[in-house]
């Protein structure tokens, strides 16, 4: 028997470089040390956000695409995540308010959007409609799924159409920008909400900032892209730290209920 600790025991903070034990990043992934947050997993976000959830039926079934290795790259993140795809939604309750919530998960292909996701997405909002119930949607991607071509930037229009429908029902709508979201996504339903905040320490734009640098050969400031920037720039209505999240939204669903 080895002496050594098993793998994942420990793992290095990004930020602070030191050793954390896998006990001491707690359930929500919190560097003790420094404060940096570690991505979370659908199912970690779900236990933060909700102390009931329902799953709705999963959409499954999708064209087949020939893009080379891109089978073997879902399969890989199935395994890997357990999940289905990048999205992952249902009925949830939170300090006894019901609600749809729909959470991606950066796991999972860097929670990028494809015509499963859209899909999705859009049960999601319809359930919202139908059972007139608020929804929040925690969002976190690297943009559209390139993988499936102009059918997963074909889903960016489907999924706000969608939402404007919700908006223009009068259900409440709330939008958690995590880290990252980025691409498709923040160009097109990210912002859509009537609440939109972001968790803290998230990046949040379209193009990567490597990307912007070297097109621009312009020096970008350190704190480009991040939540507090758009804060600062009127482009959210929050940004909240991950310990106090849980009960910002459960106050924001209390405040925004119907009578």
């Amino acid at each position: 028997m080895s002496h050594l600790p098993a793998v994942g025991t420990w793992r290095q903070c990004p930020k602070c470089q030191r050793n954390v034990h896998r006990l001491e990043w707690g359930s929500l992934q919190i560097c003790p040390h420094c404060g940096y947050y570690l991505r979370l997993t659908a199912t970690q976000r779900l236990q933060q956000l909700a102390t009931e959830f329902q799953p709705l039926p999963e959409i499954t079934a999708a064209a087949p695409f020939a893009f080379p290795g891109y089978q073997a790259k879902l399969a890989q993140a199935q395994q890997q995540t357990g999940a289905t795809e990048a999205l992952t939604a249902g009925v949830a309750t939170l300090q006894q308010q019901r609600f749809m919530l729909g959470v991606m998960d950066s796991h999972f292909m860097m929670g990028t959007l494809n015509m499963i996701v859209g899909a999705r997405l859009r049960q999601v909002i319809a359930a919202a409609k139908t059972q007139q119930l608020p929804l929040v949607l925690v969002i976190a991607s690297g943009g559209a799924r390139m993988q499936e071509g102009i059918l997963s930037l074909l889903q960016m229009n489907t999924v706000l159409a969608a939402y404007d429908d919700l908006n223009a029902a009068g259900n409440y709508t709330l939008n958690i920008l995590t880290d990252p979201t980025m691409g498709g996504v923040s160009a097109s339903f990210a912002f859509a909400a009537d609440t939109v905040i972001a968790e803290a320490g998230a990046t949040i734009g379209f193009a990567g900032k490597r990307v912007i640098q070297k097109t621009s050969r312009e020096p970008l400031p350190p704190a480009f892209q991040s939540a507090a920037s758009l804060y600062q720039q009127g482009q959210l209505d929050a940004v909240v730290a991950r310990t106090d999240l849980a009960a910002v939204v459960g106050q924001l669903l209390r405040l925004h209920q119907r009578k």
